[in-house]
């Protein structure tokens, strides 16, 4: 590695994270009643009183930390997902990971009762696994195993599947109809700060978990047979890094909804800065992946005052022309 290259990755990070600090002050700042970044530190910093003081305090500021935690956790998921699988549209969403989790968080609200975030995590987390391992096992079969087009196109089954079921469910069970809007929107809306107390031990657990095979994931990108020359163990990497995918994709997608496209595209953006390297590539895209979610929920706050737009609506309106853009200029491999 060159100097150069070297100073490029460190410029990038430092500009990664002052973006970061800058989304945070806007997420706490801006909305339906702006309030002055020196208010906004007084309450933080000095224990300021007044309206003002308590709206940052009391809303902003968990909705701006649950909003780092999702964008991270879904960066770093996407991350993962697009190594283990060396599939460049892979992400949660793509995959039928979150329409998992939604399915089992419709099934929690329509028949078993469960109205909390606590009870949404567990399902969520159940619905994401089975979701994944219904994927790989339908991209598995066959010949050439689980290429990446066989896996984006199990995915697009999976996720058509699961949405008839949420869509059928709802249909039948109206009541459930109006909590679930809620929360399937993809939003950091009306969250609190018992969400980050309920969520954040499993964010951790995913973290270290992807965290922990970026080296994998590196051999990965050269092919299985280099991978195992190596002297990786490519199950154990795929297993590790799969398992941290879900566990991250679950918590996200329980506490805000599925937020889509921050999986697929903060990785690319990664990569476009720091290069290829895994050990760079998911601390970056962990510092990314808030700095979209935070932006698009503040966007969304001031598109339609005094009315919101769900930040998973704003996200999506990213993504969109950013996956139109992938798939033009950049070919999946079969």
């Amino acid at each position: 590695m060159t100097a150069a290259f070297r100073s490029r990755r460190v410029l990038a990070t430092s500009a990664a994270v002052v973006a970061l600090l800058l989304a945070v002050l806007l997420s706490l700042a801006v909305g339906a009643r702006a309030i002055a970044p020196g208010t906004v530190l007084d309450a933080l910093l000095h224990g300021a009183t007044g309206d003002d003081a308590e709206v940052v305090r009391q809303l902003r500021v968990p909705r701006t930390v649950i909003g780092l935690m999702v964008g991270a956790a879904l960066a770093l998921a996407g991350t993962a997902l697009q190594g283990i699988t060396r599939n460049p549209i892979a992400d949660p969403g793509i995959l039928g990971i979150s329409q998992g989790s939604s399915v089992a968080v419709v099934v929690a609200i329509a028949f078993l009762g469960v109205h909390s975030l606590s009870g949404y995590v567990w399902f969520a987390f159940v619905g994401a696994a089975l979701a994944s391992v219904a994927v790989y096992a339908i991209a598995s079969s066959g010949r050439g195993g689980a290429t990446p087009v066989k896996l984006a196109l199990g995915g697009a089954a999976i996720n058509a599947l699961l949405l008839s079921v949420t869509t059928g469910v709802l249909t039948t069970k109206a009541a459930a109809l109006d909590e679930f809007r809620f929360w399937q929107t993809g939003s950091l809306d009306g969250r609190d700060a018992a969400t980050i107390t309920q969520i954040w031990p499993f964010l951790l657990i995913g973290a270290v978990l992807v965290l922990s095979v970026a080296r994998g994931l590196d051999a990965l990108a050269l092919g299985e047979d280099v991978a195992k020359g190596l002297g990786q163990k490519v199950a154990t990497v795929r297993i590790v890094g799969g398992l941290g995918a879900t566990v991250l994709t679950g918590a996200a997608v329980a506490a805000a909804g599925p937020i889509a496209f921050v999986g697929l595209a903060v990785p690319h953006i990664a990569r476009a800065v720091v290069g290829s390297d895994h050990r760079w590539v998911l601390p970056m895209a962990a510092l990314i992946g808030p700095v979209m979610v935070l932006v698009a929920d503040v966007a969304g706050r001031i598109v339609f005052p005094p009315g919101e737009v769900p930040a998973g609506v704003m996200t999506a309106l990213i993504g969109v022309p950013f996956l139109v853009t992938l798939v033009r200029r950049k070919a999946v491999p079969a």
